[in-house]
């Protein structure tokens, strides 16, 4: 049987969007994340956070420190994802996981067997609504993070 899930954006969505976070020290988890993903739960969706690190490629941090904040993360929403997928590739790399590509939501319908036609991408960034509409999701732009920015995104309005 196929579920729903809901696909969304770490850094700026859930938690507060720091550069390049490294530590689990400067995690901050946005306090409506924990109602949030709970009602999402409650709702019968997957949670699934997708989420670009290109810090990773870049050497700033590893995918142990990034796995680090992650298990911070589930602790802190109750362990309420049900998994995190990540791109660790530079923008420049052309790899298909970095988002708008959709590597990782493939990834995810193939461990999940998820139906796609009701579930959705959220997030606070353009990316993350193209990621959204190359994929046939529904989308939601949060205005946390980078959100408020984009309240009047010409380009994000147009589908």
């Amino acid at each position: 049987m196929t579920k729903s899930a809901i696909f969304i954006d770490r850094d700026g969505t859930l938690i507060e969007e720091v550069n390049f976070l490294s530590r689990v020290e400067d995690l901050r988890v946005f306090e409506f994340s924990v109602s949030a993903i709970r009602a999402l739960k409650d709702a019968g969706y997957l949670v699934i956070v997708v989420t670009n690190q290109s810090g990773i490629g870049q050497g700033i941090y590893t995918e142990t420190d990034m796995h680090k904040i992650h298990d911070q993360m589930q602790i802190e929403l109750g362990g309420a994802i049900d998994a995190f997928y990540f791109c660790p590739h530079l923008p420049d790399e052309g790899c298909i996981c970095r988002k708008p590509g959709l590597g990782m939501i493939e990834a995810a319908q193939a461990d999940f067997e998820i139906n796609i036609e009701r579930s959705w991408m959220v997030g606070d960034k353009k990316i993350d609504i193209e990621t959204g509409w190359n994929g046939n999701l529904s989308t939601a732009m949060v205005l946390t993070g980078y959100g408020p920015n984009k309240r009047n995104c010409s380009k994000c309005s147009q589908r």
